[in-house]
């Protein structure tokens, strides 16, 4: 593994010609953009875990049956003043950079605790989001840099703060099938009350000369009090159905104290989230038309949830699946000290991290408050999840387990908020990038995979071919990395339905391993 975690990646800043062997489907047409970490040191200076290197924008794009791949680094403002100084000067999520010991640590530490939250890095290396007609890199703070998608130039940074009272935002949104985007994020002391907030940004919003921001439209749907004041629940994406939000409040937490006074106390940022074993993992559920909550409490264990798959209504429920884990060992995974073990070493030392599994909730949305204490309210004939009502109706909700092992989960977004029958994902099997991609029938519980010996396949996206009806018509694209000099990288294409190849195209560059992406059809 350590020969290619872990490596600075290089730009290819001029599209260049894959070889494709195979096919590439003629009516396949557009881009996908790809983001993640690609640079690890600056210098002679290094982050410390996966997730604070410095992002790496990739772009495939086919037409016509040919495949042509591009890459720059996102030029925030992490990055400029990272370069200019020849070393890592901005603090990242698990790689604390100490202020200058010849400025005021105490003027800064009660800046810090005024504020509550620092001013975080601009370096998004987590996803490309769309907001309107513009393309942004994105991760979990409060700046998002626009990105032209097809020359790859970092057109310039947004602040939500400009725009929504927001300390932290998601890089998971949902879109609609009108355009509109529906995102949330975390507001926190010094904006007002500590909240959740659900926002949508119209499909309109763009500006035709781009020089009015995107987000000037910004509609808030509504907000969630925090559980907690000083604890509010960490979170990566959200479900959402044809009328409703879903926001998983889990217990694995921030705390805003140790956040604020982390630069005082010498730790990093990441050490501020714990788990809660003990407490419990709410349910909020909020008419997405009305911003109003459903008055039920719902409820389950404790669990820790990074991506939700798919959430839709079903007679009467709200059926909606994620991806869970016992605890919140995760993060500690992806240290690039645990990253660069060989993978034996990697296993061994590993083993109490808990494995994902997906899992499905369902939330009886009429209950009645005469029902029986203590009785399942799911009347859903295809899960074994249950509903269980509570003396002071409250409802205690168990989940069906669908499939262990998988993260990164992607769907036929065309079926988002609708009932869905697959969804497909890294194969998760004790090293810490997956090298595997399955396909998950949830009706008939079985699973197709695709692997390749020294091959590591990023998380696939489904693209539908023109006119799809069935669920799975189309294909799955992959970007391919190997350790193996004699393996170039490469683009995978796989029939969706079959899960056999179709073909791949070789890249004649440098790949980097990256996180989450987005296809842009030609036509849009």
């Amino acid at each position: 593994m350590q020969t290619i975690f872990g490596k600075n990646g290089t730009e290819t800043p001029e599209p260049v010609k894959a070889q494709v062997k195979g096919s590439v489907p003629s009516w396949l047409q557009g881009t996908l953009l790809r983001n993640g970490p690609g640079k690890f040191s600056v210098g002679e200076s290094e982050y410390k875990h996966w997730f604070d290197g410095m992002s790496l924008i990739h772009s495939f794009t086919f037409s016509n049956g040919e495949v042509t791949y591009r890459s720059k680094f996102l030029k925030s403002d992490t990055y400029k003043r990272n370069v200019k100084a020849d070393r890592i000067v901005v603090s990242e999520f698990g790689t604390m950079i100490y202020p200058d010991p010849c400025k005021n640590i105490f003027s800064r530490a009660f800046t810090h605790l005024c504020n509550a939250i620092p001013d975080f890095t601009d370096n998004n290396l987590i996803n490309i989001i769309r907001y309107g007609q513009d393309y942004y890199a994105a991760s979990e703070i409060n700046y998002i840099n626009q990105i032209d998608p097809v020359t790859l130039e970092t057109v310039g940074r947004v602040n939500y703060r400009n725009h929504i009272a927001l300390n932290l935002a998601t890089a998971h949104p949902h879109y609609d099938s009108e355009g509109n985007t529906y995102n949330m994020g975390t507001a926190i002391m010094g904006l007002g009350l500590p909240k959740y907030v659900i926002f949508k940004v119209p499909a309109n919003a763009s500006d035709e000369e781009h020089k009015k921001p995107v987000l000037r439209k910004v509609q808030q749907i509504c907000s969630i009090p925090f559980r907690s004041t000083l604890y509010p629940s960490y979170f990566h994406s959200f479900g959402m159905t044809e009328n409703y939000i879903v926001f998983v409040e889990q217990p694995f937490k921030l705390d805003i104290i140790k956040l604020a006074t982390a630069y005082f106390r010498g730790v990093n940022w990441g050490s501020c989230l714990k788990f809660d074993k003990d407490d419990i993992t709410l349910f909020h559920v909020i008419n997405r038309k009305t911003g109003k909550a459903v008055s039920t409490r719902y409820y389950g264990d404790a669990l820790v949830v990074f991506h939700h798959l798919n959430a839709y209504e079903d007679q009467d429920h709200l059926v909606f699946d994620l991806i869970s884990y016992k605890n919140s060992n995760l993060y500690d995974m992806f240290y690039m000290h645990n990253m660069r073990q060989e993978t034996s070493d990697f296993i061994q030392s590993n083993q109490h991290f808990s494995p994902p599994v997906c899992q499905r909730f369902v939330l009886p949305l009429n209950i009645h408050k005469d029902s029986v204490r203590g009785s399942n309210l799911v009347t859903l004939t295809d899960t074994t999840a249950q509903a269980l009502v509570q003396e002071d109706g409250s409802v205690y909700c168990q989940p069906d387990d669908i499939f262990q092992g998988l993260e990164l989960p992607g769907i036929n977004y065309n079926f988002n908020t609708k009932k869905y029958r697959y969804f497909y994902g890294s194969r998760v099997e004790w090293t810490p990038h997956a090298n595997k991609i399955a396909k998950i029938d949830i009706e008939s519980r079985t699973h197709m995979e695709w692997q390749e010996e020294n091959c590591y396949p990023s998380e696939p996206v489904f693209v539908a071919s023109p006119g799809a009806v069935d669920e799975d018509d189309g294909v799955i694209l992959s970007s391919v990395i190997s350790p193996d000099p004699n393996i170039s990288p490469f683009m995978l294409i796989l029939n969706a339905k079959t899960f056999e190849e179709i073909g791949r195209a070789s890249i004649p560059a440098s790949v980097h391993m990256d996180l989450h992406g987005h296809f842009i059809p030609a036509n849009v």
